[in-house]
């Protein structure tokens, strides 16, 4: 759980100060190329989420999964945050190609349908990112396949946090604050994420190690 909330906290929390330098030297994306041009930097920046948080949770699995090389889940959670970050940043920026082709500015949501659709996104950034972290998991554990579904719960519950602090700031909130605010949000969520799968992970250990005393029987 802590090394899952710290390396969010720094791979998520690095990936948005990078977003953020992007627009604040760039200005907000306008244009048909100038999104696609956003979108695919906001992608390609998965791979500094994916680095530490690959890292802190390959520390946290040894020695019980000795068989996990650290070169082959960093590489399983590298892509898979990029995977995740492309299909998550797909939809914002159609809308705002869509908003800059039509000229008609496009009505916020209510913040309720905002967390529900965060809810929905974290179901499948979470399957998305586990996938290819199980393609490796499952050398190790017969049972791995549960990797993915608790990682699905996991981020259901975990990007909500994040909306709801986004959601928050307001057009006059201080920078200091806004960092602050969405740090606190980033560790939280990465506290929650590393609890549920987390949890699974050792379910998933203890069920192996109960295979194999049945074997050795």
């Amino acid at each position: 759980m802590l090394a899952n909330a710290f390396g969010e906290l720094l791979g998520l929390g690095l990936t948005f100060a990078a977003g953020y330098a992007v627009i604040a030297v760039f200005g907000e994306a306008q244009g048909t190329g100038a999104s696609l041009g956003q979108f695919l930097l906001m992608t390609a920046t998965g791979a500094i989420e994916g680095s530490f948080v690959g890292y802190a949770q390959w520390r946290a699995m040894q020695p019980d999964l000795a068989r996990v090389t650290r070169r082959s889940w960093l590489l399983a959670t590298i892509f898979g945050a990029i995977v995740a970050w492309f299909f998550g940043s797909l939809p914002f920026t159609l809308i705002n190609i869509s908003q800059d082709a039509s000229q008609v500015p496009i009505q916020e949501p209510p913040q309720a349908l905002v967390l529900l659709l965060a809810a929905g996104m974290g179901i499948v950034a979470g399957a998305v990112l586990s996938f290819f972290q199980w393609r490796v998991l499952r050398r190790a554990l017969p049972k791995a396949g549960w990797w993915i579904p608790a990682n699905s719960l996991a981020w259901m519950l975990g990007l909500p946090v994040i909306f709801a602090a986004t959601g928050a700031i307001q057009p006059d909130t201080p920078p200091f604050q806004i960092a602050l605010m969405l740090a606190l949000a980033i560790l939280l969520a990465g506290a929650l994420v590393g609890a549920v799968h987390g949890a699974f992970l050792v379910w998933i250990v203890k069920q192996t190690n109960e295979i194999k005393t049945q074997d050795g029987q």
